[in-house]
């Protein structure tokens, strides 16, 4: 049995919190999820591994409490360890179809497609569950990705997956994302990097209720 096997599912649409290994991470990501996150990524890019699986267990627990997914970002071995809901891959990480067979049929899958449609069809053909536009406005997080315009979402409903948005989203700038089609707002800074996490993550319920 996969360690995803009956896993909870990515829902029609919401905040997609993106974790930025900054602090206390569980106090933070669980004020973030009681403000109405409906999905978190564990994103930490170092190589201390105990630290890394000690925070996924932690978060990962925290989410089946909430009943919202939880996705490891790149690590197909550490999403298996703490039985996440899924993985989300990257340009240079392992393949939809390696995850998908690591991980089981019920794994949510998810890949970054940046400003390509090309990439975006290759991933829907491969089975992704969701792709991943972006980044649509500035980054902190990360300041060199490559930018796209909202028209490209309007053009990805093709693919008939989900379309996360990412990059530089704010709940001021938000609004004409989903107008153009994502069902995601993937953020990061714009709530784990705010004083106050809970509210920050709570300004988003009026941006889905438009």
């Amino acid at each position: 049995m996969s360690a995803t096997a009956g896993a909870t599912s990515l829902g029609p649409r919401g905040l997609y919190l993106i974790t930025d290994g900054r602090g206390d991470l569980g106090p933070r990501v669980e004020a973030a999820l009681k403000a109405g996150g409906g999905a978190v990524q564990y994103r930490d890019k170092s190589d201390d591994a105990p630290r890394r699986l000690a925070q996924a267990q932690e978060l990962a627990a925290l989410c089946r409490k909430f009943q919202v997914a939880f996705i490891v970002n790149d690590d197909v071995e550490l999403a298996l360890a703490v039985g996440a809901d899924g993985v989300h891959l990257g340009m240079h990480d392992s393949t939809i179809a390696a995850a998908r067979e690591r991980l089981g049929p019920a794994a949510i899958i998810g890949a970054s497609c940046y400003n390509s449609l090309v990439m975006g069809q290759r991933a829907a053909d491969c089975g992704a569950d969701y792709l991943a536009f972006g980044a649509f406005f500035p980054s902190a997080t990360k300041p060199d990705a490559v930018r796209a315009g909202v028209e490209l979402l309007r053009k990805a409903r093709v693919f008939h997956r989900r379309l996360v948005a990412i990059g530089g989203i704010t709940a001021d700038n938000a609004a004409p994302l989903l107008a153009a089609g994502a069902d995601w707002l993937a953020v990061c800074d714009d709530v784990f990097g705010q004083p106050d996490v809970g509210f920050a993550a709570a300004r988003y319920r009026e941006v889905f209720a438009y």
